[in-house]
């Protein structure tokens, strides 16, 4: 099988189309995303490579590390000539590897100078907005901190905006202040609440990034899973990460490896063809979500 990013398809981010198979950076820092990874060639290495198969988006945030992912990405690929570098702002390290919340307008403006000066970038490309929580985002008012964000980009410091970890209501909320081109919160084949979500930004041409696309499932799910993927031949991630691009058009992924060979791996989920059979056990793996929103 070819391995190649740009047979995934593509989706608009902001003002360019990207292949709809991205990379996250967040495991290319040490163990807990603290400190630098064991072997920092290594990590440049999995960038150059991702880079040589078609992937032209990159996920990553100056807390990891903190400041080691951005360092790495900036000696991988500085000065990133047709790739497109998502951000995100809004929390901080401790030493003893918590994240705890920053969403302080001094706390954001000091984070996108900081990712500015880690990437080596007079602007950053994306920058989201995470707001607190773990599996489920915590419903409160983003009013204050995407404001702030949209003062730096009027300013010039940002092009596009996200949100992270948001609840319909609180996209709209940010949507009201300024333009969002992403939406990046956790869904995957069995966590399924943002199905409405997923279908609504779709008819507004924003995308929806998930994070732990294959994460929460149950021993039962897993065998599920499992028993698909063997029938098809290959891994039950391969087989995850084929039914999000098959699940939705404006769905980006973005799964992240320190390894060379699990990277090819994932992308080898672009050339997966999912049947209708196939769709069909695996939607009844996870359920559905509720009804439709309106946006």
């Amino acid at each position: 099988m070819t391995i190649d990013a740009t047979r995934s398809g593509q989706f608009p981010l902001g003002d360019r189309p990207v292949n709809r198979i991205g990379y996250g950076a967040m495991q290319l820092a040490g163990p807990h995303v603290m400190g630098p990874p064991a072997d920092r060639a290594a990590a440049v290495a999995v960038l150059r490579r991702a880079v040589e198969l078609g992937v032209d988006h990159v996920d990553t945030s100056d807390y990891y590390g903190p400041h080691v992912t951005n360092e790495i990405l900036r000696e991988a690929l500085h000065p990133y000539d047709g790739l497109t570098v998502v951000t995100k702002v809004g929390a901080r390290r401790t030493p003893d590897g918590q994240w705890p919340e920053a969403l302080a307008p001094d706390e954001l403006r000091s984070a996108v100078h900081d990712n500015l000066r880690n990437l080596g970038v007079d602007v950053l490309d994306v920058v989201n907005l995470r707001m607190p929580g773990y599996e489920a985002p915590v419903e409160r008012s983003l009013a204050e901190p995407f404001e702030t964000l949209a003062e730096l980009q009027q300013q010039g410091l940002i092009r596009h905006l996200g949100v992270s970890n948001v609840t319909p209501q609180m996209f709209a909320e940010a949507r009201a202040i300024a333009p969002v081109v992403q939406v990046q919160n956790h869904y995957n084949l069995v966590h399924r609440d943002d199905d409405p979500l997923v279908d609504a930004l779709a008819r507004e041409g924003i995308a929806f990034v998930p994070f732990f696309p294959l994460g929460g499932f149950t021993p039962i799910q897993s065998a599920a899973l499992d028993t698909v993927a063997r029938r098809l031949e290959t891994t039950p991630m391969q087989v995850a990460l084929a039914w999000l691009l098959a699940r939705s058009p404006n769905i980006l992924l973005i799964p992240g490896t320190s390894s060379v060979a699990h990277l090819e791996e994932n992308l080898q989920a672009g050339a997966r063809v999912l049947g209708p059979l196939e769709m069909q056990e695996l939607d009844r793996i996870g359920g559905t979500g509720e009804p439709d929103v309106d946006l």
